[in-house]
């Protein structure tokens, strides 16, 4: 047995829904449907009366629902307990982030942090945007960083997670220039010479982006998709050889636009563009679950800060 099946059923009594338990297990549908078949299977007996609707229990479910809150619990206590004994794991803080923003957000604002909060410990994990939000949901890290954006948003629970926009990401299209700092390649291209598209994986999330930015444009893109990775910085790199154009995060490309290695190949049009929230998230203290000291200081200053910010702007309005 796997204690995500455990997670799984609870989410499921708690909402009396598949989808919407699925949507908050970071799952798809029939994906979750096993995963609770296999707890069922595993346990030998129905927990879910699938003849009736809204989902409910069988009497088997009911007597279970306590035994998992009550196994869920000491799982992780245990787990609690043998953090709390290494000292270090108490003052340092555990990131899941993607892998664009482990290069390019992560080590200016960790730097500017240490000169403006404290000096700060942490191990950081780089992960695709499922895997870093599932190191959240099932307690592998204290902080989760990640895009964010209302037609593809990262679905936890407000109730039980804090989050905190901290800054904004553009993504655009670019290409390597010429010996005349002109792109090579240039939106939208056409029937007859569609442009070489350096293409992110379906599964990566700056690929629903990309698709977003591909339905939405007015005026339709002519692209021949090359060659495919789940990583901007592979794009990148492609880009920089002149094998294509890719949609890449501007800061993943500050200092290749500034060496006019790349430039924007969409002739500066917002069409062809999309904006995207840097959100942190932490899994809200509670009585059971307190969460590191060191943790609770940094999200406090966070929020300070921006309240900070917040009343500079409307200072700065009301004085115009």
């Amino acid at each position: 047995m796997e204690t995500k099946w455990l997670e799984d059923f609870i989410s499921l009594v708690e909402t009396n829904n598949f989808s919407r338990s699925a949507a908050l297990r970071h799952v798809t549908q029939p994906a979750f449907s096993r995963r609770i078949q296999s707890l069922e299977n595993w346990l030998g007996t129905d927990l879910i009366d699938r003849t009736s609707y809204p989902t409910s229990l069988t009497p088997a479910g009911v007597v279970f629902y306590e035994q998992a809150l009550e196994m869920l619990a000491q799982i992780n206590g245990a787990r609690d307990m043998l953090r709390s004994k290494r000292a270090a794991a108490q003052t340092s803080i555990d990131l899941a982030v993607p892998h664009t923003l482990s290069l390019t957000f992560i080590p200016k604002w960790l730097t500017a942090l240490e000169q403006d909060f404290a000096p700060i410990s942490s191990r950081l994990m780089a992960l695709n945007v499922h895997d870093a939000v599932m190191q959240l949901v099932e307690g592998g890290c204290d902080l989760l960083l990640c895009y964010h954006h209302p037609r593809q948003p990262v679905q936890l629970d407000p109730g039980r997670y804090d989050m905190l926009v901290l800054g904004r990401e553009s993504l655009r299209a670019y290409a390597r220039c010429d010996k005349n700092r002109v792109p090579e390649f240039s939106l939208p291209g056409s029937k007859k010479e569609p442009l070489p598209f350096l293409s992110y994986t379906n599964n990566a999330y700056l690929g629903r982006m990309v698709e977003l930015i591909l339905t939405d444009a007015r005026t339709p893109l002519h692209l021949d998709r090359q060659y495919e990775t789940d990583m901007a910085e592979g794009l990148k790199m492609m880009a920089l050889e002149g094998r294509g154009v890719a949609f890449l995060p501007e800061s993943a490309v500050t200092r290749e636009l500034k060496s006019k290695q790349l430039a924007r190949a969409d002739d500066g049009s917002a069409q062809w563009e999309i904006e995207m929230e840097i959100r942190l998230y932490r899994e809200r203290p509670s009585a059971s679950r307190r969460g590191k000291a060191i943790v609770e200081r940094l999200w406090d200053y966070l929020e300070q800060q921006q309240k900070n910010s917040g009343r500079k702007r409307r200072v700065a309005v009301s004085e115009r």
